[in-house]
């Protein structure tokens, strides 16, 4: 048992130590394709919403709610609202539409 677990850690820190290092060893010049800046510069946001996006609409009890609150924070946030206010006016649509829908 206690060997699966040091081969398990001894796998995770391979996976991610290559992850981190093969980039910095493999890639030596500053990359001029345009492609593949572009890729690179978007590669942060869409994992953040890859993360986001699913834990709105199954963090509330029905996904109706998610997906309103989803609306009004993007609403919100296109009107220039802080992301204390998104926030905030996430919340509140969660809980009166939970208050509503149940």
């Amino acid at each position: 048992m206690n060997q699966s677990i040091n081969l398990y850690i001894l796998v995770m820190f391979a996976v991610t130590y290559l992850v981190r290092a093969l980039p910095i060893t493999l890639i030596r010049r500053k990359i001029r394709s345009p492609f593949l800046q572009s890729f690179l510069y978007y590669v942060p946001y869409v994992t953040l919403a890859v993360m986001t996006f699913p834990a709105i609409m199954e963090s509330t009890q029905t996904p109706v709610s998610g997906l309103l609150a989803l609306a009004a924070g993007i609403l919100a946030a296109w009107f220039g609202a802080s992301l204390f206010q998104v926030a905030s006016i996430c919340c509140g649509v969660v809980l009166i539409a939970e208050y509503f829908l149940i």
